[in-house]
């Protein structure tokens, strides 16, 4: 073999090598998420400045995809701090979009900038604002699910519970295709105590806690908290999932998730095998194939 063929042979090899290398990238999970950033899901005149900077949302969508269901997601924080796109909820939202989720993550007002329930509000408003516009992009206005960690998972509770919130935006609960808290408060949420100048340990449930709604109609829901979740949480959960069940409610179901604390139940949504994850998934495959199946 002359020195050009070798040459031109071992070029071949290194293109190949390259290209046998570069091949998975161009099918890398990352390209079948599209993502809309920064968008105002509250508009008009009569906004404060402050809602102009909260109110706002970022789309997840899967791409090739049509028909899918939504999770509208809130973030956790205590109703104080905490945004749609730090680091670990982009990951957890990219993760379920590649998984075929299309997921909204939203910003809403915070204490003690605002007091209940501006934020209850900012949820309802965020909401109505997927349920009139998913369809435009390729998902079902009729698989639109709500769920969050912690204070999100509080108001994932409270907008899927008291009828108020998304009454003012000419929509009935039963537009919600389901809810998942993630270890959220069924009290009255402590910041909301700490607002009206009550303890944050002196538990109680008035018109701002999901277990005062408590009845048999209610959208479909999964509780999940953690087994290392923090003091009283597992138990307030426990307790809202009994209440609900001698209401004569049929469409709650639990699931403690265990080797996980009040933090990592939601940061680790991004692991492909994550229990917490699983369930979830699994939640809103078999109320989307009930739903869909119906008239």
């Amino acid at each position: 073999m002359d020195k050009l063929t070798r040459s031109l042979l071992n070029r071949g090899v290194l293109l190949l090598l390259l290209l046998a290398f570069a091949a998975p990238a161009a099918e890398t999970p990352a390209a079948r998420a599209a993502i809309e950033r920064d968008i105002p899901y509250k508009t008009g005149t009569g906004l404060t400045d402050y809602e102009r900077e909260r109110c706002r949302l970022d789309l997840y969508l899967p791409v090739g995809q049509h028909g899918f269901a939504t999770l509208v997601w809130f973030h956790g924080g205590a109703i104080k701090e905490g945004r749609k796109d730090d680091e670990g909820t982009r990951k957890v939202a990219q993760s379920l979009a590649e998984a075929g989720l299309a997921v909204v993550s939203v910003n809403y007002r915070l204490s003690p900038k605002v007091t209940y329930p501006a934020y209850l509000e900012d949820g309802a408003a965020a909401f109505a604002w997927v349920h009139e516009r998913i369809q435009a992009r390729g998902g079902s206005s009729n698989l639109v699910f709500i769920s969050g960690h912690s204070a999100g998972g509080y108001l994932t509770a409270m907008l899927g519970l008291d009828d108020r919130y998304l009454k003012r935006h000419g929509l009935g609960l039963d537009r919600i295709a389901g809810l998942i808290p993630l270890s959220g408060q069924m009290m009255t949420h402590y910041t909301v105590r700490e607002e009206r100048g009550i303890g944050r340990y002196a538990i109680f449930a008035d018109d701002a806690a999901p277990i005062r709604y408590c009845r048999s109609n209610t959208p479909p829901l999964l509780v999940l908290y953690a087994d290392k979740d923090m003091a009283s949480r597992g138990e307030e959960n426990r307790f809202f999932v009994s209440v609900m069940k001698a209401a004569g409610n049929q469409a709650i179901s639990e699931k403690l998730i265990t080797d996980h604390t009040h933090g990592s139940i939601g940061s680790r949504l991004a692991e492909p095998e994550d229990a917490a994850r699983l369930a979830l998934l699994e939640f809103i495959e078999a109320q989307s194939r009930l739903r869909s199946a119906k008239p």
